[in-house]
């Protein structure tokens, strides 16, 4: 997947953001919360996955841990076409969705998420 179209499918999902950090890295959050990653320091795409997902994509050497966020479940793409763009659209939304849980109720009524 391209990064624009990476871009684009982190931006299509409720409630997302995108700002610019880090050595030029594209940080895309939900309710000031990160949930994936691209460009600047992070050489192949980062994402938060569940405990499952984050093995099974790492067995299949299809990612890596994470740099500084392994140990939070995040993943990095060996490379950006590791994945098929149908799967990395639905890593993303579970990505999303798993920062969405962690907020609070207050926070994702502000954000017209439930």
């Amino acid at each position: 997947m391209p990064p624009k179209a990476f871009e684009a499918r982190c931006l299509r999902l409720p409630a997302a953001a995108k700002v610019v950090q880090w050595q030029g890295t594209s940080v895309f959050k939900v309710g000031g919360k990160m949930f994936a990653l691209s460009g600047g320091f992070a050489a192949g795409y980062m994402f938060k996955t569940a405990d499952m997902a984050y093995a099974m994509l790492i067995e299949h050497g299809v990612a890596r841990p994470a740099p500084y966020l392994a140990r939070a479940k995040w993943v990095q793409l060996v490379s950006n076409n590791s994945l098929p763009d149908t799967e990395l659209t639905a890593y993303l939304a579970q990505a999303h969705a798993l920062i969405v849980a962690k907020l609070t109720r207050k926070a994702r009524k502000e954000l017209g998420l439930g």
